[in-house]
């Protein structure tokens, strides 16, 4: 491992921070080269920057509450780490949600993140653009996945 390597889990939590926190830049550093970030719609992106052009517009802002990493490896030596956890945030219309499960699957070579598969439930919520006027969400795991 080098001085900069971190373990498999700080890794992803580090690059998911630093996404949320918009320090693409930094979260960009941790990718390998031609990574491939997947989307529940099924859109392929291969830089960070080119993500969150796309994804503008189906949110205002959102967040993950990372439950628990589990790590594995793939049959062929890479490193695998799968991110548990809800997300919050707040839909175009202002409205707050939380409580929308999500699960990351991550694919790290080298010690960089080669793929991010990404699973959630917000299109069952109605919160994904276009707003289909649901106004109530999951109950509160506030309490539960409190940092």
């Amino acid at each position: 491992m080098t001085a900069e390597q971190l373990p498999p889990a700080e890794t992803v939590d580090r690059y998911l921070q630093y996404c949320e926190d918009r320090r693409l830049e930094e979260a960009q550093a941790m990718l390998a080269s031609a990574p491939r970030i997947v989307f529940p719609t099924g859109a392929v992106y291969v830089s960070l920057p080119d993500m969150v052009a796309d994804q503008r517009g189906r949110y205002r802002w959102v967040r993950k509450r990372r439950d628990r990493y589990l790590v594995g490896a793939t049959p062929d030596g890479l490193v695998t780490v799968t991110s548990l956890g809800t997300l919050y945030g707040e839909d175009m219309r202002g409205l707050p949600f939380e409580g929308v499960r999500y699960v990351d699957v991550f694919v790290l070579r080298d010690g960089l993140i080669a793929e991010q598969h990404v699973y959630n439930d917000l299109a069952d919520t109605g919160i994904s653009a276009p707003f289909r006027g649901r106004t109530s969400f999951p109950p509160s795991s506030k309490q539960r996945y409190a940092r």
